[in-house]
């Protein structure tokens, strides 16, 4: 038996064949060519082919796992219509006399190799990107087919590393498990693979070549071990854990209609954390009590201009009949750090996560700002709405928002444009915020507390740099007391307070939660009943 440990990506077990997957390598070859035209005209057909396989990616993702995940595809379609890139390819052909495949192939080692060496973790994976959108180019040119797992039954996928399109192209009923030795947990395939729920690991320490190809083996996502060709006692404990898992998802599945309430009565709000209109049936799905986060910078980050006050409107107007009275709290534009968008022309900044991001652009353009407003009023005409600011700082920054609210109410009842009681809220997300939580409770409704900026800014540490992986420490006891002090200062006032940070579906903290009297916490559809069976089993007076 042989023992591999990874990076857990999502949980369950899996036992099956291990099949190695293998991309086809795209061997290019230099050649001199004659006619640079035809060339380049060859370029051409090519990437327009690319673009209507990446369109079908697209298309295929979006029913398959939602438009948030399936916008990969449509960036790199932005990708391959950068007129840097197509200049480079058509210039290295015209000026070397060389035959696409070569200029694509060059291209791609540049421009893969420019977006590696910035700093800001988010660019530097986009290096995987640009070499995938390139391979797909040279694919078609060379006339090579799209790789498939070729297997008669489902098998355990051990790769070097998956791009996202070969993942979304797998026929999900033929594979049980993924295990990549490169990949990072904040990847693209790592965010599909917990989206459909396939038990899988990343960064393991296994090298994927016939050794293993073929052999029995069993992925235990929730430890991060694959075990090739188990002993049979190994084996047992396994399949017992595997039939565990199984009842454990049937036994979920009964909770659905039941209240999040303790043994000894207190409740609890559980809310889904969606990024747009696309994953509304995940939240009915999973029984969620209505949407503590939606992320309406999705509705920016989806389009190459500003979104119209009507198109977010009817955004809007949608998720909040959908949900038919349930509460839907709203995310004003979190714009910035490690979401940018090309047509904002913000200027680079040295440190982007403290820099111009969030609540910082709508006051500093309150154009922008006033149009998402407008529409989030319109829109709570239909529905239970509730609007939350993020990275807010301090009290004056309320003070301002309430005033330009106060002018969008007063243009829409000059319009006589109907609207909504709508509750208006904060994200506490900085210690800032924290510490003058009992000040900023005065001034709103309810708090929500985004545990992954405030873990990032109270230790100091980048979230997005995976090699501080082991000096992130969500549980540190300064976030865990700066959680207690909000949930406290907010009560005190009078308001609720929930968590919509990845914090929140930690089922180790659950407990914890309930002790420090939080209101609600806002999670994955996919956790809401695990969390609901924690909390239906817990006397919290007997933790106290």
């Amino acid at each position: 038996m042989q023992i591999f440990e990874g990076k857990s990506v999502f949980g369950g077990i899996a036992i099956g064949k291990i099949h190695v997957y293998k991309k086809d390598e795209k061997q290019v070859k230099r050649r001199k060519i004659e006619d640079e035209e035809a060339e380049v005209s060859r370029y051409q057909s090519a990437r327009d082919e690319a673009m209507s396989q990446l369109q079908e990616l697209y298309d295929k993702a979006l029913r398959e796992i939602g438009e948030a995940n399936a916008a990969i595809f449509e960036v790199h379609q932005m990708m391959l219509e950068d007129d840097d890139y197509n200049e480079s390819v058509e210039n290295i052909i015209r000026t070397e006399h060389v035959n696409a495949e070569y200029a694509v192939a060059a291209t791609g080692d540049n421009f893969a190799g420019m977006f590696a060496a910035m700093d800001d973790d988010y660019m530097r994976g986009r290096a995987a990107d640009v070499k995938d959108i390139s391979e797909r180019v040279i694919g078609i040119l060379n006339g090579a087919s799209e790789a498939a797992v070729a297997a008669d039954e489902p098998v355990i996928i051990v790769a070097d590393d998956l791009a996202p399109s070969e993942t979304v192209q797998m026929d999900k009923s033929k594979v049980l498990s993924f295990v990549t030795v490169h990949g990072s947990l904040n990847s693209h395939t790592a965010i599909l693979a917990r989206t459909m729920s396939i038990p899988a690991l990343v960064g393991t320490n296994l090298t994927p070549d016939s050794d293993v190809d073929g052999k029995y083996a069993v992925v235990d996502g929730a430890a991060g071990k694959l075990y090739v060709e188990p002993d049979e006692e190994t084996m047992k404990e396994l399949q017992q854990k595997q039939r565990e898992f199984l009842e454990q998802k049937e036994l979920l599945e009964t909770l659905k209609g039941k209240e999040n309430v303790t043994l000894d009565g207190q409740k609890m709000l559980l809310y889904a954390n969606i990024g747009n209109s696309k994953d509304l049936a995940t939240v009915i799905q999973n029984d969620a009590g209505g949407i503590g986060l939606f992320r309406s910078e999705f509705i920016y980050l989806e389009r190459d201009h500003f979104p119209t006050e009507e198109e977010q409107f009817q955004i809007y107007k949608q998720v909040a009949q959908t949900l038919a009275g349930k509460r839907v709290i709203i995310r004003t534009l979190d714009i910035g750090a490690d979401k940018q968008c090309d047509y904002f022309e913000m200027e680079k900044e040295e440190n982007p996560a403290m820099g111009c991001r969030a609540i910082r652009i709508c006051l500093t353009r309150p154009e922008i700002f006033k149009t998402q407003l407008r529409a989030l009023f319109r829109a709570s005409a239909f529905g239970k709405i509730a609007i939350m600011y993020p990275m807010i700082t301090s009290v004056e920054e309320v003070r301002r928002i309430k005033e330009i609210v106060a002018e969008v109410k007063a243009e829409l009842d000059a319009q006589g444009t109907p609207y909504g009681e709508v509750e208006q809220g904060i994200m506490i997300e900085t210690p800032a915020a924290v510490m003058i939580s009992d000040l900023l409770a005065e001034e709103v409704d309810f708090f929500s507390i985004g545990t992954n900026d405030l873990t990032q800014y109270t230790l100091a540490i980048d979230r997005q740099n995976t090699k501080l992986d082991e000096f992130y420490d969500p549980h540190h006891p300064a976030v865990l007391r700066m959680i207690r002090m909000v949930v406290e200062n907010a009560h005190k006032k009078g308001i609720w307070a929930g968590i919509c940070g990845e914090l929140g579906a930690d089922m180790e903290l659950t407990q914890e939660f309930l002790k420090m009297g939080v209101d609600e916490l806002s999670v994955s559809p996919g956790r809401i009943l695990p969390l609901r069976k924690i909390i239906r089993e817990t006397n919290v007076a007997e933790l106290k």
